[in-house]
């Protein structure tokens, strides 16, 4: 018996370690070829791809075709899974390889019918944007079919890979509006459900239009907004608040409203080139968003042309960078692109739907979506002429976004590289079919300029107030076709000398409306950014524009935690140890940060939150009931100024049932506040803003697979940095890349990105580059030396 258990206790061993190796030689097969020659007898001349110690290629050609050929086999072998995942998530295909648990977020995506959108746009397409479309996806399909494996994560969740088609770049395009511009639909919803339970005055007082925290491009800083608190309070004002802090845990960074960039002028930089800076923030994941390239591509009269920067795998553009005569960089531009028109019916006219144009019969779609391991899934899309219908509490709405029109998406990104100067750079933007952007761009004479890339509503000459649903019984059927390109609002070499956008409200004066307000931000970072780089001075460099993105400075927080300190006074504290020692700690670890280590900061911040939850808790649970995206927050980021404003005057007619005072008040909501950071009795003092603002970013595959998020993670990094400030961290959301390029002085560029080029966890480039990152410690921007070289031959 001894003599059989061992040799099956062997047997066992030699079973699991066979299985070790052929899973070890099944995801190696799926790596990417570095070095070597393959034959490509499609290209018009050799392609050479040379990756420094970083992975990062430099992909260089005699044919700006070929180029892309080879920048879609560099794509597909590094991050196929993750182009995969980005043109299923508008097409709303999610649960062909995920199941049943992905099966609600295609049915809110398919409402779109952006497959179909995509397919029509590829139709039209010009034809030289079309041969270099297809050169790139013959090299996506190429590099897919080169891996020695499929790609590692099919085997994971046990589906094929299906190749790539002319149309899913485009719906990688779509995948950007989803993330940038589809929470319009939540933020109409709740500001629709707010006008139904509040006086226009309650409305004028609640949802203010600009406050003194904006830096707006064509005005100094707005004042204080000034309209009068009203004689009562909304019926919902301070109501149905949750036993316990529920909002808190959630809302430890809730604001994931982020990207900053800006431009320096040549009169202020010390080499003559306007600097451009750019960091652009997102949910971060496992790829990263963004791949590094370099390209060596075709320039005027048999030149040469060097672009660099960061693409997006899917589509072979360089998305931000520099072409060595102009760099160029984005933030969302939050501007008002989407209209809720409320769809009407009546007994006598059934399947038809009453909009403000008239009577219509929507158009009835059969989608079907496919759902591994279950029967395909039947869904109606009902389309009017201002868009498909959403139904949400009780009602329908068409709508009608920018994202649904001919032209949202199309390939003139590609065009930038061949930008001479910021003049050119400006003229391109309104052609470019993507969301909505602010663009910042400079030139190495030194100029600098800002304007929307992207399609913009054309909305009525009369003033509408449209970002409310609209009514369908109304006059108006909101926005109607595209804003011409000449009437593109922009700004030139201001006197400054510099330029910054980071989401909030860009303009002032009359050009303010031909944007609107999708939900900007709330001015806290702008205004801390724009003073950041003033503060360089009369000459300045790369490493300067760059610090001011990592600026960490608490000033929008430090205003709450003087408040609290206020309240915490020794009548509060009296009998009271926690609040006590909250009020210590409040004191003793604020170093004007958002660091690390400091608990004075992350209670400062919840006790902001707390309030919110005491007071808009209520109508928040209305809004739930609406759409995920529907909050009071998504109504006006500006709420913070608000409270601020009830919280200095003090109105009693503001002051929620069962409190004795608006110190009571803020007295609960530091007891809430100490519960959120310390519950059951923890010391308060462990209750750092590190330990909640860890990173937790993942590749998508480990959650499908929780044995091996260990190896599809990145480590669990305490981040300095919060919103609200220039370097914004969240522990799945921020600077999704970071860079200071001067064009044509590409050598002296800085960089930085959360992940490294390779989606595959055996890679070296998996991870190459995030400990620079989490340290802020800058990159060049440009590769390194070559260390391995795969050529193309004809």
């Amino acid at each position: 018996m001894t003599k059989w258990l061992k040799r099956l206790a062997v047997a066992v061993l030699a079973l699991l370690l066979l299985t070790v190796l052929a899973l070890w030689f099944f995801l190696r097969g799926s790596l990417a070829q570095l070095d070597g020659k393959r034959n490509a007898p499609e290209l018009a001349a050799n392609v050479t791809v040379t990756r420094d110690d970083l992975g990062v290629p430099s992909i260089s050609g005699s044919d700006r075709n070929d180029v892309a050929y080879a920048t879609g086999f560099v794509h597909a072998q590094d991050r196929f899974f993750q182009m995969d995942l980005l043109r299923r998530m508008p097409s709303g295909e999610l649960s062909e390889l995920f199941g049943e648990k992905a099966l609600e977020t295609d049915r809110v995506n398919r409402l779109h019918r952006f497959r179909v959108r995509a397919t029509l746009a590829v139709q039209s397409m010009p034809a030289g944007d079309r041969q270099l479309l297809e050169r790139y996806t013959a090299g996506i399909n190429d590099g897919l079919n080169a891996l020695g494996n499929r790609p590692f994560e099919y085997g994971l969740v046990g589906v094929a890979p299906r190749p790539w088609a002319l149309e899913d770049s485009y719906l990688v395009a779509w995948a950007m509006y989803i993330d940038l511009q589809v929470t319009g639909i939540g933020r109409e919803l709740a500001r629709g459900w707010l006008k139904e339970h509040a006086n226009q005055e309650q409305l004028a007082f609640l949802l203010p239009g600009s406050t003194q925290w904006d830096a707006p491009l064509d005005a100094a800083s707005p004042p204080a907004p000034d309209a009068p608190i009203p004689a009562r309070a909304p019926d919902w004002w301070g109501k149905g608040v949750a036993k316990e802090p529920a909002t808190l845990a959630a809302a430890a960074f809730v604001d994931g409203v982020g990207s900053n960039n800006g431009a320096v002028a040549g009169s202020r930089s010390r080499a003559g080139g306007a600097i451009v800076s750019d960091d652009m923030h997102l949910g971060i994941k496992l790829p990263s968003t963004w791949y590094r390239l370099l390209l060596q591509v075709p320039g005027p009269h048999g030149s040469t042309r060097r672009v660099v920067g960061v693409s997006i795998p899917g589509v072979p553009a360089v998305v931000a960078g520099s072409n060595g005569d102009v760099a160029w960089g984005f933030t969302n531009s939050y501007g008002d692109y989407i209209d809720l028109v409320e769809v009407g019916a009546a007994k006598d006219r059934p399947g038809q739907a009453k909009l403000p144009g008239g009577w219509e019969t929507p158009v009835e779609h059969a989608e079907t979506i496919l759902v591994k391991g279950q029967a395909p899934v039947s869904l109606k899309v009902r389309e009017t002429s201002l868009g498909p219908i959403l139904q949400s509490g009780g009602r329908e709405y068409a709508v009608h976004w920018v994202a649904h029109e001919p032209g949202a998406v199309n390939m003139t990104l590609r065009h930038m590289e061949e930008a001479g100067n910021v003049a050119e750079a400006l003229a391109l933007a309104p052609k470019i079919g993507m969301p909505a952007q602010n663009l910042v761009v400079g030139d190495r004479s030194g100029n600098i300029g800002w304007t929307i890339v992207g399609p913009l509503p054309q909305r009525p000459a009369a003033p509408v107030d449209a970002s409310y649903p609209l009514s369908a019984n109304g006059s108006t059927r909101g926005w109607q076709g595209l804003l011409p390109a000449a009437s593109y609002p922009s700004v030139r070499n201001p006197a400054a000398g510099q330029l910054v956008t980071a989401n909030s409200r860009q303009l002032l004066g009359a050009d303010a409306a031909k944007l609107g307000d999708g939900g900007f931000d709330l001015g806290a970072r702008t205004s801390q950014a724009r003073d950041g780089l003033a503060a360089l001075g009369e000459k300045t460099d790369e490493q300067g524009v760059f610090n001011v993105m990592l600026d960490d400075r608490a000033l929008f927080i430090s205003t709450w935690r003087d408040r609290a300190l206020a309240v915490l006074d020794a009548e509060a504290v009296k009998g009271k140890p926690r609040r006590a020692e909250l009020a210590r700690l409040l004191k003793d670890s604020w170093n004007g940060h958002a660091s690390v280590d400091s608990v004075s900061y992350r209670a400062s911040r919840a006790f902001m939150w707390s309030l919110y939850e005491l007071l808009y808790g209520g109508a928040n649970m209305e809004l739930a009931k609406l759409n995920k995206d529907a909050t009071m927050r998504a109504a006006s980021s500006r709420w913070p100024v608000v409270l601020g404003r009830l919280l200095d005057e003090q109105p009693g007619a503001w002051l929620p049932q069962g409190y004795a005072s608006w110190k009571a008040l803020q007295v609960a909501a530091l007891d809430r506040t100490i519960e959120h950071l310390a519950p059951d009795g923890k010391p308060l003092a462990s209750a750092t803003w590190g330990a909640r603002n860890t990173a937790a970013v993942a590749h998508p595959i480990a959650g499908a697979v929780p044995a091996l998020r260990k190896w599809l993670s990145v480590p669990p990094d305490q981040l300095p940095g919060d919103s609200n400030m220039p370097r914004v961290a969240g522990p799945a959301y921020g600077q999704s890349e970071r860079m200071a390029v001067s064009p044509g002085r590409e050598e002296q560029g800085l960089f930085n990105m959360p992940g490294g080029q390779s989606g595959h966890p055996l890679s070296p480039f998996f991870l190459a580059g995030h400990a620079d990152w989490v340290a802020g410690k800058p990159m060049p921007f440009l590769p390194g030396p070559a260390r391995h070289t795969l050529t193309f031959v004809k």
